[in-house]
C-alpha cells in the first residue's frame, strides 16, 4: 500500500474539514500562483524581449551619436558665460530621461497587447480546457495574468533601463577619454541618486495609474470571441462619440487621456530650472499620489474589471 492510499482514509475520516485541509496542503505544495506566473513568462517572451529590443535600438542610436559627443563638449566650452559642465549635465539628463521613456512606453505597449491576448488566446486555441483540468482556480489564473503588467513588466523595464543607462555612461566616458576630455565633467554633474529614485518610483507609479486600463483589456480578452483589440478600442470610442453628440462634452475622452498619459503628473512634481539655470530633477510626490482620488477610483475600477474577468473565464466556453 502506498503512502497516498494510506493518507486518503484519514482525510475521509475527518470529513469536510479533512478534505479542506488536504486541498490546502496540495495548494501549498504545488504553489499554483507562482507556477501560473512562470507559465506566462514561458509563453509570452515579448514580456522581456520587447523592452530589451527597445533598449537595443536606443543603444545603437546612442553609439552612433557618441561620435559627436566630444564636439558637443567643446561647443559648450567655446561659449562664454556658459558653464560647460552644467550644460553637459543638463544635456545628459535630458538624453537619459528621453531614452528611459522610450523603454518605459515600450513596456506599457507590450503590457497592453499581453492583456488583450492573455485570456483570449487560451480560449481560441482551446488550451483553456487543459488549464481548467489543473488544480488552479480562475481567480488564481487571472491574478497571475494581472501580475505580469502590474509587477513583472515594470521590474523588467526597470532592470533594462538601468542596464541601458550604465552602458550609455560607460560609452560616454570612453568617448571623452579618447578625446582627452575629463569624464568627471559628466559624472560630477549627474544626480545619480535622484535618477535612481525617479526610475524606481516610475516603476511603481506607472502600473498603479494604468491598472484600470490593463484590467479593462483583460476583461475584454476574457469576453470577446474574436478581435479583442477592436472591442477594447471601439467601446470607449463609442462612448466618446455618443457623449460628444448628445451632450457636446468631452469628459470621458479627457478621463481616458489622463489615465493613459497622466501617470508622471500624478507621481511627480516638475523640477524646472533652479538657481544658475541648473536643470532640476522632477521631485517624487508620494503624498500627492496617495492623496489622489484618481488613483483610488482607478484601482477600484480595476478590481471590478478583474472580478468580471474571473467570472468570464469561469463561464465562457472556448471559441
Amino acid at each position: 500500500m502506498t503512502i497516498d492510499s494510506n493518507l486518503m482514509p484519514e482525510a475521509g475520516g475527518l470529513g469536510a474539514a479533512g478534505a479542506e485541509m488536504t486541498a490546502a496542503a496540495v495548494q501549498a505544495t504545488t504553489r499554483p500562483f507562482q507556477w501560473s506566473v512562470r507559465r506566462e513568462l514561458w509563453e509570452y517572451r515579448s514580456i522581456y524581449i520587447g523592452p530589451a529590443a527597445a533598449a537595443a535600438v536606443v543603444l545603437v542610436g546612442f553609439l552612433l551619436g557618441a561620435i559627436n559627443l566630444p564636439e558637443a563638449v567643446r561647443h559648450f566650452e567655446d561659449h562664454q558665460g556658459v558653464d560647460p559642465a552644467n550644460q553637459l549635465g543638463m544635456a545628459a539628463m535630458a538624453v537619459m530621461a528621453a531614452t528611459a521613456m522610450v523603454v518605459i512606453v515600450t513596456g506599457v505597449i507590450v503590457g497592453m497587447f499581453y492583456c488583450l491576448g492573455a485570456l483570449h488566446n487560451e480560449r481560441r486555441d482551446r488550451s483553456l480546457l487543459f488549464w481548467k483540468s489543473l488544480p488552479v482556480s480562475d481567480l488564481t489564473a487571472v491574478a497571475a495574468k494581472a501580475t505580469i503588467p502590474l509587477v513583472v513588466l515594470p521590474l523588467v523595464t526597470l532592470v533594462v533601463v538601468a542596464a541601458m543607462q550604465l552602458i550609455m555612461l560607460a560609452v560616454s566616458t570612453v568617448a571623452l577619454l579618447l578625446n582627452n576630455i575629463d569624464p568627471m565633467t559628466l559624472w560630477t554633474r549627474l544626480p545619480f541618486a535622484e535618477l535612481a529614485i525617479a526610475l524606481v518610483w516610475s516603476a511603481v507609479v506607472m502600473p498603479l495609474w494604468l491598472a484600470p486600463i490593463y484590467a479593462w483589456l483583460l476583461l475584454v480578452s476574457a469576453w470577446a470571441k474574436r478581435a479583442p483589440f477592436l472591442w477594447a478600442a471601439f467601446t470607449p470610442l463609442a462612448i466618446i462619440v455618443v457623449e460628444g453628440i448628445a451632450f457636446r462634452t468631452h469628459h470621458f475622452a479627457t478621463l481616458i487621456g489622463d489615465r493613459l498619459g497622466g501617470a508622471f503628473g500624478a507621481g511627480f512634481v516638475h523640477g524646472g530650472e533652479g538657481p544658475g539655470h541648473k536643470l532640476r530633477m522632477p521631485e517624487v510626490d508620494v503624498l500627492g499620489l496617495i492623496g489622489s482620488p484618481g488613483l483610488w477610483i482607478g484601482l477600484a475600477v480595476a478590481a471590478a474589471f478583474l472580478a468580471g474577468a474571473v467570472w468570464m473565464r469561469r463561464t465562457r466556453e472556448p471559441s
